[in-house]
Formats: structure tokens, sequence, C-alpha cells
């Protein structure tokens, strides 16, 4: 089921399924795992060059080497600018804690007060996914079997999707939107209990 807000086109699953990240069962898998690197917009493209030094501190060496030959992103199949990936697996950005878990140098970068932007926002929404189109924005939920602790922690909690994802939701979509978004699952909640 689809729901619209404006110009943006809303898949129902964002309020229909429960996630809360759990990285110490996953181990950051999403930064390693994949087919390709994190989706990137050129406003972002252009940040993160414009601040590579300040964020080099937190990279991997192997990380480094790789954005030192070279751009820190490639064009993917649809031409949009993506992370580029340290042998196929891990995105250039990604280095490993203590505990092995895949950690994000531009996060930590941002966290640390180094630079006044988070990770790309195509992160910081997973496991939303936004694909925009020439009327309108699609915002789906992607469902990956290495989120499955994530999901089941969000079954626990009783933590939907979207409000898991409120702070990058609102840094991309801002407070309104969010603000409908509550609306929008109180109406389907009533509208389930209707129907029982």
């Amino acid at each position: 089921m689809l729901v619209e807000i404006g110009d943006k086109i809303i898949s129902t699953e964002i309020f229909a399924k429960e996630f809360v990240c759990d990285l110490s069962r996953c181990k950051g898998a999403c930064c390693v795992k994949g087919s390709g690197g994190a989706p990137l917009k050129d406003k972002e493209v252009d940040k993160l060059t414009k601040n590579l030094d300040k964020i080099k501190p937190y990279m991997s060496e192997k990380g480094i080497n790789l954005v030192d030959q070279d751009e820190i992103y490639y064009l993917d199949e649809d031409d949009i600018p993506a992370t580029k990936l340290i042998d196929k697996k891990e995105c250039c950005f990604v280095y490993f804690d203590e505990s092995n878990t895949a950690k994000c140098a531009i996060e930590s970068s941002y966290e640390n007060g180094d630079i006044d932007f988070n990770k790309p926002i195509s992160c910081h929404l997973y496991p939303i996914r936004i694909k925009d189109f020439n009327e309108f924005t699609a915002i789906n939920y992607e469902a990956w079997d290495i989120c499955n602790p994530a999901c089941a922690l969000g079954q626990s909690l009783k933590v939907p999707v979207y409000k898991f994802l409120k702070e990058p939701i609102i840094r991309e979509f801002g407070s309104a939107f969010f603000a409908e978004l509550v609306k929008i699952e109180a109406e389907l909640s009533n509208e389930i209990q209707k129907s029982d």
C-alpha cells in the first residue's frame, strides 16, 4: 500500500515494519556487504571532497590509499555517484573498531566536531531507500537478511521503521514531513482497529 505527502509517495511498510539497528549482532554488515557503494548526492560529493583531510584520520589505511589514487566515488549503473569500495567489499570510509564492527569515518568525524555534516543521507536513512523521479520521490522500505537482528530488536521494542529513523527523515525532509508521517500512522492504526 502507498500513501502520498505532497510529491512524496511512501510505502506503508515504513509504518508496518519494525526496526532498531543492533550493531552488536550485525557488526555493521550494511557498510561491508552488497553490490555497490553508498549512493551520494552531488552536494555530498562536494562536501566529502572538500573535507577529506578532516575525515582521513578516522579512515583505514586501505581506504585512504584508495581515495588518494582517485576520486572518493564512482558512477553506478544509474550514473549516480557512489562511495568507492575496498576490494569490492566495505565502503572506503569504513574502519573497524576493537570488536571488529564496521564504523563510518564520516560519522565519527561529525560526532567529534571535525566536520558539520553527517554520513551520506542514503546511509543515514537505511533501511529506507529514496528514489527521485521527474514528478515525485519514492520512499520505500528495503528488506535485507543481514538486518534480521535489527528487525528482531525492533519487534521486541515495538519501534516502526520511520520512528527509528526520525533524525535522518527530519534531516532530509523536515519536521513538518515527519509530523505528517505520525498522523498517517495514527490513521492507519485506526483503520486496522475498525476492521478487526
